[in-house]
């Protein structure tokens, strides 16, 4: 990288004709003879400065060193690197110690750096100056920074003993590295000692010039004024001008300061030479009055100059007696008072900020682009209220700053929780020292989107604590979409009206809330001038946070993790219920359950975002960033399923959604005692999947150029497009039916043996062309090709096989579709037949003539109304089956379909007790779903309910069988019990859409309270009701003790069951009740099981308790009653205590009494057995026998017994 320069051993002589020969190319005039004298100046120079280190080992010249120029720095040089000519090793050593433990010091380079310093950017002809300062040679400029600057220095030659450079950061557009200038230079040519002014220099001092800014009626000409800077603004610079303004006050504070704008251009680089404390002369200064502001400032003209105030080189101006007279008596202006909202503001959420002084080091970088950093490992730094692009490149851990009249805000919340320091333009940020530590390496998300930080602080003029926020969140946004789903630098490009950034539309719904309205630009001018002091960080109230972005990673952790924690078999089986159950029915209650975590459940609370895919693997839909995917279960709307496939890839965003975790469990808990030990637990996994409306959702169409890949789309999405013009052809088709997805068989092509084929996750759909094949061209779609028979209806059978199972969700019945085949236009593409593939009874049944499987880089496009051509016969009505006899023995159709709404699901045993279990595993439970619904009928109070069942290979369920959920389940078999009990299975024909999701608050319906006959009405009748009955006999009463294991009898604790497989010695009782209740409408025999006898028997919980320890001994007590009080069979001695107390008990007046009773049918209704007529039966009434006709008996089971309001009966414990 050096300009030729010798190895640290060469000669002297070599090295010094290095030198003079880059001496002569970099420094010399151009086209000029060569300049000796320079040469011997440049030389002498570094010769001075290598021998003030003292150990330069005999050496009169740094061998070691070569020269570099500012071309070979801005081209070779790629890393950090500093050099320091008048250091020794050890020196260096000490210096880069002081970096800190957790920073790395820049490394060292023998380099010698010789330059111009100056304050013009370009071409010396057009004089561009801005305020910054440069180094140059012949090579080309650099930019640098300075501590101290001397304004004397510009303009001349030096060699920089200390300095360091920076290549490039990312976030930097202009591709420019910078100097930081650590020492003062040292001139090559000596600096001629200007003399003083011969006579003293006129001043004005701040007060009396401040009192004459105020007097308009007196010119005032140009003057000079001296005095000690009190403040310095900020370096505005506007699309017209760049400015700053310095205030000069006298020795005491009560001194009034003045005012001063600098902004002629050649003067802007005084703002790195003036320091905050000292004194200073400014000369030739004019008054003008601001647009747009009341009072009259000084401002400098193109002959001021700035000069160190030296008490003998000034003196006072003696102004004219007239205008001194006038100013004596000028009235000092009134403060102006506090207004009352200004006090109702302190003492509300509104805070005001404290204005200061602070000097510290930066210890950490937040956030470089948005300008946040860290300082002194408690304060917070935001420098995005300035413009400081030429000092965020010198910022990071290790870089000492003055802030001037810096605002410090406390609590402003936002996720912030330590006290931020921020300057507005009336304040300045001065570099007091430079960093020892390399620049850290920056991630991608923190190298882009400093012009879209800018803007939400100048346009927007967002205040502290939201802008905290914003960035926070646009942080969360970068992190989960960028790189390998989106773009850093699309997704943080600055917003225009035409290009809105994508970030700021997804907290649009927050920011309108939220920003402050009014003026869209800040006033700069007001900012620094007006008083009291107006500026976005003057007042400001604590945010709390509004939400946050979490990856779906996160959500998805997180969810597990409370449903886990939540997980309770305690509270899934309470007692007493849990006490009664055996091991089997005992786990099988716990092997499935779920948890709703709606975004309100987190703190704070969460949005859901992800760019929407379809999975080819899995056939669901899924959010995907960064950390991962989430399935997804959508709906356009409320009963409205999703069908356009234009919404893959497109940015969703949602504020209101359900975070479903379902929990499967296999355990072996013996009996309710264990419930509270976890190590019973095998085996535990979590689904989790977000459901949502799309309604409720941000959609926001993502350009394709903003992705980072292709590939992270076209698997999911699309297949690759190429550019240009693209060659398709397609043709519309009316969708009829569409199959469950499952795994299948498919026929083997040809040349693969049936052995080698596995089952294929695919699914088929039924339906009608519309017309013919469409080509495409520049205006869209052609006109269709002709048919052979128009009249003819072309149903097709279409299979989704492979990634094609991407389309599942958004195919529905009823809907309209077009089908695109890319690539090169070929003749009968949607015409082959592909029917080898499937059985040909499927087709038969669908009466369809042709089969067709979709390729993998076919796309779907849902077509609109308008552009569907009518079809004659074709019947867009979607087959709906008659509920009205789905109960009756009359019911032919195999298939039914229908809305319902699920009320419970459990795991159960298979329909088939041979598939319970995996042959050679037994262990291994395969299990069955069953769904219990509420049929939707229309004009019926009382829904049927119905029992649904999903086996193998149905499992795992569809997403959304959820109870709460509406749902409409088509083509379901229809199948008829032992018991005439009508249930459903699923077929693979059998296709499932989600309508609506559980509601998100559960609201408790109290079951309707009915007279019993009101249950002989059949389909009107209720499944569960309330009635007001009485206790007429009992039936029969059984209470036994049973293995937890095998469900033997165990008498005095111990299973009578001898085979070794039951290992369990543990024992729960059991008890049921068969009660004969009557109302004065109708009579029903009630069975009532477990804790429901206590409540029957009219027991208290110790009764009861001792009732079932009295039962352990024999470990089975029967009572069977055959008449109304007559009769009694008994399976223990008719004449033992406990049989004499519990026929006692069942035939007094604590168990026949009135009660209210919670009942459900014990057989769902079914009308495939008639209902008996009802019966002739005598009734003997004082002398008078009776003969009336008597309804059935109903059949029912306890929910609940309670003792009515107006009973007093309290059963003594």
């Amino acid at each position: 990288m050096a300009a030729g320069g010798p190895q640290a051993g060469g000669s002297e002589q070599a090295w010094l004709e290095t030198a003079q020969t880059f001496i002569q190319e970099t420094l010399c005039p151009p086209d000029k003879e060569p300049n000796i004298q320079l040469s011997q100046l440049v030389i002498d120079c570094v010769k001075t400065v290598w021998s003030s280190q003292g150990r330069n080992q005999g050496f009169t010249l740094p061998l070691s060193y070569s020269f570099v120029s500012v071309q070979d720095l801005r081209t070779h040089q790629r890393l950090p690197c500093c050099s320091h000519l008048s250091w020794s090793s050890s020196a260096y050593q000490a210096w880069a110690q002081e970096a800190g433990p957790n920073g790395t010091p820049l490394p060292r380079e023998r380099l010698l750096l010789l330059g111009t310093l100056t304050d013009l950017s370009g071409d010396l002809e057009q004089e561009c100056r801005n305020g910054s300062l440069y180094v140059r040679d012949n090579t080309g400029i650099l930019s640098c920074e300075l501590i101290d600057l001397d304004l004397s220095w510009l303009g001349h030659l030096f060699l920089f003993p200390s300095w360091s450079y920076l290549p490039p950061a990312r976030w930097n557009s202009s591709k420019e590295g910078h100097l930081e200038l650590w020492d003062a230079p040292v001139p090559v040519f000596p600096f001629s000692i200007s003399p003083g002014p011969l006579t003293p220099i006129p001043v004005l001092y701040p007060e009396v010039a401040s009192r004459l800014l105020r007097h308009s009626k007196h010119r005032v000409v140009q003057s000079n004024l001296a005095g000690k800077l009190v403040r310095l603004s900020a370096l505005v610079k506007s699309q017209q001008k760049a400015y700053f303004v310095l205030s000069l006050g006298g020795s005491s504070p009560a001194v009034s300061h003045v005012s001063i704008v600098v902004q002629v251009p050649a003067q802007l680089v005084w703002h790195r030479a003036l320091w905050p404390g000292r004194s200073y002369v400014l000369t030739e200064l004019r008054v003008f009055k601001v647009r747009g502001f009341h009072h009259r400032v000084w401002t400098t003209s193109t002959s001021s100059s700035l000069l160190p105030l030296k008490p003998e080189c000034v003196r006072e101006l003696e102004l004219e007696p007239e205008l001194e007279g006038s100013l004596e008596t000028d009235p000092k202006p009134l403060p102006m008072p506090s207004t009352s909202q200004d006090r109702n503001e302190q003492k509300g959420l509104i805070r005001n900020s404290k204005l200061l002084s602070y000097t510290g080091t930066v210890t950490g970088v937040f956030n470089e682009p948005a300008g946040l950093y860290e300082l002194d490992r408690q304060l917070g730094l935001c420098l995005a209220y300035q413009q400081v692009r030429g000092l965020r490149r010198v910022m990071r851990p290790g870089v000492c700053l003055e802030l001037q009249d810096v605002h410090l805000l406390q609590s402003v919340g936002g996720g912030t929780s330590r006290p931020v320091l921020a300057p507005c333009l009336r304040g300045a940020v001065l570099l007091r020292g430079f960093s020892r530590q390399k620049p850290g390496t920056q991630l991608s998300h923190q190298a882009h989107g400093a012009s879209l930080f800018e803007q939400l602080v100048w346009e927007h003029q967002l205040g502290l604590p939201l802008y905290l926020w914003v960035t926070k969140a646009l942080e969360e946004l970068t992190c989960k979409l960028c790189p390998h789903v989106l773009r850093h630098r699309q997704f943080l490009q600055h917003s225009s009206p035409g290009s809105p950034n994508l970030g700021l539309q997804l907290l649009a719904p927050t920011l309108d809330g939220l920003a402050p309205p009014g003026s869209t630009f800040r006033n700069a001018h007001s900012e620094i001038f007006i008083e009291p002091h107006r500026c976005p960080l003057q007042k400001y109230a604590r945010l709390q946070t509004p939400y946050s972005f979490p990856t779906l990673a996160t959500l998805k952790e997180e969810g597990q993790r409370r449903a886990w924690a939540s997980f309770d078999p305690k509270a899934l089986l309470p007692l007493p219920e849990a006490s009664h159950l055996p091991s089997c029915q005992l786990n099988h209650r716990l092997a499935w359950s779920w948890l709703r975590l709606l975004p309100s459940a987190f703190q704070p609370a969460q949005v859901l975002l992800g760019v929407l895919v379809a999975s080819s693997h899995k056939g669901c839909l899924q959010l995907r960033d960064q950390s991962g995917s989430l399935p997804c279960l959508l709906l356009a709307k409320h009963s409205q399923p999703l069908a356009d496939p234009q919404l893959i890839g497109c940015l969703v965003r949602a504020e209101r959604f359900q975070l479903v975790i379902e929990r499967d469990v296999r355990s072996n808990f013996p009996s309710w005692k264990e419930l509270s030990m976890a190590g019973f637990i095998q085996k535990q996994q979590a689904r989790v999947y977000v459901q949502f409306l799309l309604a409720d959702a941000l959609i926001l169409p993502v350009p394709r150029s903003f992705f980072h890949s292709a590939s992270f789309s076209t698997p999911q999405t699309e297949p690759p497009c190429p550019e240009g013009p693209q060659i398709a052809q397609s043709r519309l088709f009316l969708l009829f039916h569409k199959e469950a997805l499952m795994k299948r068989n498919l026929c083997a092509p040809p040349g693969v043996s049936p052995e080698e084929l596995k089952p294929t996750l695919s699914f088929h759909v039924s339906g009608s062309w519309l017309g013919g094949t469409q080509r495409k061209d520049d205006t869209g779609w052609g006109p269709p090709e002709p048919q052979g028979d128009k009249d003819k209806d072309e149903k097709v059978f279409l299979i989704f096989l492979g990634p094609s199972v991407r389309w599942f969700e958004f195919l529905h019945p009823g809907r309209v579709y077009r089908l695109v085949a890319p690539g090169p236009q070929m003749s009968k593409v949607f015409e082959n037949d592909d029917s080898s593939c499937i059985s040909q009874r499927p087709l038969e049944l669908a009466g369809c003539v042709s089969c067709l499987t979709v390729q993998y880089q076919w796309t779907l496009e849902l077509e609109s109304s308008l552009d569907t051509p009518v079809v004659p016969g074709v019947n867009k009505a979607l087959p709906e089956s008659s509920l009205t006899n789905l109960f009756s023995g009359d019911f032919t159709d195999s298939l039914v379909s229908f809305s319902a709404e699920i009320l419970a699901r459990t795991l159960c045993k298979p329909l088939l007790d041979s598939l319970w279990t995996k042959p050679g595993n037994p262990g291994l439970l395969r299990g069955c779903v069953k769904l219990t619904v509420a049929l939707e009928i229309a004009d019926c109070e009382f829904p049927p309910h119905l029992d649904i069942y999903i086996e193998d290979p149905h499992l795992p369920t569809p997403l959304g069988l959820l109870p709460g959920a509406r749902v409409y389940f088509s083509q379901l078999e229809r199948r008829v019990s032992r018991s005439h009990n009508v249930y459903c299975c699923f077929r693979p024909s059998t296709y499932v859409q989600v309508l609506s999701f559980p509601p998100e608050a559960i609201v408790s319906i109290p079951l309707p309270h009915i007279y019993l006959a009101e249950l002989l009405q059949g389909s009107q009748a209720p499944f569960q009701a309330t009635a007001s009955c009485h206790i007429v006999s009992v039936f029969a009463l059984e209470l036994l003790w049973v293995c937890t294991h095998c469900t033997s009898i165990c008498p005095q604790g111990r299973c009578i069951h001898r085979d070794p497989t039951c290992l369990t010695q543990t024992s729960v009782s059991q008890a049921s009740i068969r009660l004969l209740v009557e109302d004065g409408t109708a009579e029903a025999a009630v069975t009532c099981r477990n804790h429901h006898v206590a409540s029957a028997l009219g027991l208290c919980p110790s009764e009861w308790t001792s009732l079932l320890e009295f039962v352990r001994v024999p470990g089975r007590v029967t009572l069977q009653f055959t008449g109304r009080g007559a009769q009694l069979e008994s399976s223990a001695e008719i004449d033992e205590p406990l049989t004499l107390f519990l026929r006692t008990l069942c035939t007094s007046l604590s168990v026949l009494r009135p009660i209210e009773l919670s009942f459900e049918l014990e057989r769902k209704p079914s009308k495939i057995i008639p209902l008996e007529p009802p019966r002739l039966q005598r009734f003997q009434c004082g002398e008078l026998p009776l003969l009336t006709r008597v309804n059935p008996r109903l059949q029912l089971s306890c929910l609940s017994i309670q003792e009515p309001e107006h009973t007093s009966f309290v059963s003594s414990c």
